[in-house]
């Protein structure tokens, strides 16, 4: 019952940033679905694994992968459907509570935290470039295929 409560609030939540974000309207239920995902894949591996960055690369190549396809399907920027579908991957409620230790002058908590919240958004930000990167490779070599 703890994935379904899950997989609802992931969809709203990246429901709710596309509609931030002035998604269009045809779309909505697309992010929706691509950050529902993402966050799956997320809540699965860290709950197995116990791995909090490892689950946030393999959820952000899940969401970058799937919106280049929805991209190039819906003739779309894949903008759209990358920003909805990280949202539920970011480490938000993390920096905050980094920034409430430094405030209270409790620093062995706060790097720590912080610490983690920048391995998080770096595996974001890795995970996006590598997609990307695999993507510009493969659509290369299917020109060159294409070609001969």
């Amino acid at each position: 019952m703890d994935i379904l409560g899950q997989l609802i609030t992931s969809f709203i939540a990246t429901g709710a940033f596309g509609i931030i974000f002035n998604v269009p309207k045809q779309s909505l239920v697309k992010c929706g679905l691509i950050g529902m995902g993402g966050w799956l894949i997320y809540y699965l591996l860290e709950g197995y694994t116990d791995d909090a960055v490892l689950g946030t690369l393999a959820a952000t190549i899940f969401v970058a992968i799937l919106s280049q396809e929805l991209a190039k399907f819906y003739k779309t920027p894949v903008i759209i459907f990358v920003v909805a579908g990280i949202i539920p991957l970011v480490p938000g409620g993390l920096a905050y509570d980094a920034m409430r230790h430094f405030v209270e002058n409790d620093y062995n908590t706060a790097l720590g935290s912080a610490a983690k919240v920048l391995m998080l958004a770096g595996s974001i930000a890795f995970g996006l470039v590598f997609s990307e990167v695999v993507n510009q490779i493969l659509r290369k070599m299917s020109q060159r295929r294409s070609k001969v």
